[in-house]
């Protein structure tokens, strides 16, 4: 029986979008900067059509934008669409901590702490993106105690529209301290209350876009 050889094809696609997806929603890439299927391939070193192939799949997630001339960004976000989308994660994301509150043990909760150390060591570094990664890290570690994957891919598909503007916001910021919402989520976490978790929550995700909106 003849041997067949796996298509590399399906590895290199996944490869490509997985890393750019990842770079897009923790602000490694500007609001409005383009890209190209040759720089995309030269970056990951693969063929055109793992690129257009990785390229189409973050169009259909709205990480990235492609105009009727074919040019293809990343978004920037109107004051409206910002609003928007501060609105979905008040939504979602109240629920993935509600549902996370009776499985949040002491161990997740000393975890969360540890990823506030990281957050404030980004903080002093000025790393935005480290920032912005770690934040989502915080609040991604907490949701999956939900058991809600579908809520949870819901979540994440807004972080990564919010990507390239959480970098521009973390400038608007000019956070010197890890956000107080994260020590007032963690202390409803250890007392068990819901509503103050719940409001914690919605004020943590909200509160910055809204500047950023306004």
């Amino acid at each position: 029986m003849l041997s067949r050889t796996a298509d590399p094809l399906p590895a290199a696609h996944d490869r490509v979008y997985r890393v750019l997806r990842a770079r897009i929603m923790h602000g490694e890439i500007d609001p409005g900067d383009a890209l190209t299927l040759r720089g995309v391939g030269k970056d990951f070193g693969v063929s055109m059509t793992p690129a257009r192939e990785a390229i189409r799949r973050l169009v259909a997630e709205g990480a990235l934008t492609l105009s009727v001339s074919g040019r293809v960004s990343t978004p920037e976000l109107s004051n409206d669409r910002i609003e928007e989308l501060a609105a979905l994660r008040a939504l979602i994301e109240t629920e993935l901590a509600s549902r996370a509150l009776p499985r949040a043990h002491m161990a997740l909760i000393e975890r969360l702490g540890l990823i506030n150390n990281v957050i404030s060591e980004a903080i002093v570094k000025g790393d935005a993106v480290a920032y912005i990664r770690t934040n989502l890290e915080f609040h991604r570690t907490l949701y999956l105690r939900a058991q809600a994957p579908a809520m949870l891919a819901m979540a994440e598909t807004v972080w990564l529209q919010l990507g390239p503007t959480m970098r521009a916001l973390y400038g608007r910021l000019k956070r010197t301290e890890v956000p107080k919402d994260h020590r007032l989520i963690l202390a409803a976490l250890r007392a068990g209350d819901e509503p103050g978790l719940r409001l914690a929550v919605r004020s943590d995700v909200t509160q910055g876009l809204r500047m950023l909106a306004n």
